[in-house]
């Protein structure tokens, strides 16, 4: 294809333009941009634009079809740059802004849309006291209540507010429910501890002891639930990357309590070692997991979901891992959870 038209295509397209299996990002400007994203893990090098007429840039990308991508331009200081010929912006959790776009087969999940007559849940919010267990004096919590008055298992939620705002977990329960692919669930969604993230999520005693002396009672209080006493391991845990880790962690530490774990890029391995999960999970268990696990394709997490697969399911746990083309984001996130949540509490589990 040759420059002029590649350019048109672009102004009428966007950016990149796609044909196929092949994207190509179009930049116009005097100077050259890199472009970093997905498919690099957002590591390494930025990769270099080129000349390919008068301040006219280009790079393509091979990438399978289903495959949804964030990425950003930087100019020769690193800086981030707006793709003029993309509009599509989506936050990146850390104060700035991913550009976006999605391969011929891939597209968002329409369960994360407000469908027409579709019962809504309730969502509320609440501050608890932290007590001993967490940074800070009060965490925010937000309870959501299904649309039915039966009681019904619930799901904790690290990161709850990314998942209840980016992901709009709550509507895509309210759809999965009216659909009848799962049960009614109620979710608690947990405000992390900030720049105490890290500490709170990898496999720690306390954000357990919160969950189980603060978290749960509140829901207990609040929502109508099932009786973990008497339906052993009936509530869930579910988390995204280091939020995967601490809900594999809480499964394997109360499975008595919480039975079901939906872990997404999952962090089971970062900064060259192994966490505890491994450890906890070749144990034999007091009482068997049903876990799901998932993760993107360009994701250096792969490797680690790829060994804790066999570890738990040779243990007895009942454990099943997808890989999807798409990188560590709450879009990606957004748009395989469900899965998870069908293949946990879908009809007849």
């Amino acid at each position: 294809m040759d420059a002029i038209t590649l350019e048109k295509r672009a102004r009428a397209e966007g950016s990149p333009v796609i044909d196929g299996e092949e994207a190509t990002f179009v930049w116009r400007g005097r100077k050259p941009v890199s472009v970093a994203g997905d498919f690099q893990d957002w590591s390494g090098e930025p990769i270099p634009l080129k000349e390919v007429a008068p301040r006219l840039w280009t790079h393509t990308l091979t990438l399978p079809r289903d495959t949804y991508v964030e990425y950003a331009f930087l100019d020769a200081k690193g800086q981030r740059v707006r793709d003029a010929f993309n509009s599509r912006l989506t936050p990146n959790g850390f104060g700035d802004f991913n550009h976006y776009f999605h391969m011929p087969e891939s597209g968002p999940t329409p369960l994360s849309r407000r469908q027409r007559d579709v019962p809504r849940g309730l969502v509320s919010r609440h501050l608890v006291e932290t007590q001993e267990f967490c940074v800070g004096r009060k965490r925010a919590v937000f309870l959501y209540a299904p649309p039915t008055s039966e009681p019904c298992p619930l799901v904790v939620v690290f990161d709850g507010p990314d998942y209840l705002r980016r992901a709009k977990l709550h509507t895509l329960v309210d759809n999965l429910i009216a659909q009848g692919r799962i049960r009614p669930i109620a979710l608690a969604m947990v405000a992390n501890g900030g720049h105490a993230r890290t500490v709170e999520y990898t496999c720690s005693e306390a954000t357990l002891a919160f969950l189980l002396r603060i978290v749960l009672p509140l829901a207990r209080k609040e929502l109508n639930l099932l009786d973990e006493k008497r339906e052993p391991g009936v509530h869930g845990v579910l988390g995204a990357s280091l939020g995967g880790l601490i809900s594999l962690y809480t499964g394997l530490r109360a499975p008595e309590v919480f039975g079901h774990v939906l872990s997404q890029s999952g962090a089971f391995s970062v900064w060259d070692r192994d966490f505890v999960v491994f450890d906890l999970a070749r144990r034999a268990p007091s009482r068997p997991l049903d876990v799901w696990m998932d993760c993107g394709h360009f994701e250096a997490l792969v490797e680690g979901n790829e060994r804790m697969l066999p570890v738990l399911q040779s243990s007895g746990h009942r454990a099943e891992y997808r890989e999807y083309h798409g990188g560590h984001n709450y879009s990606a996130w957004r748009d395989d959870v469900w899965r998870g949540l069908e293949w946990l509490y879908g009809p007849g589990r």
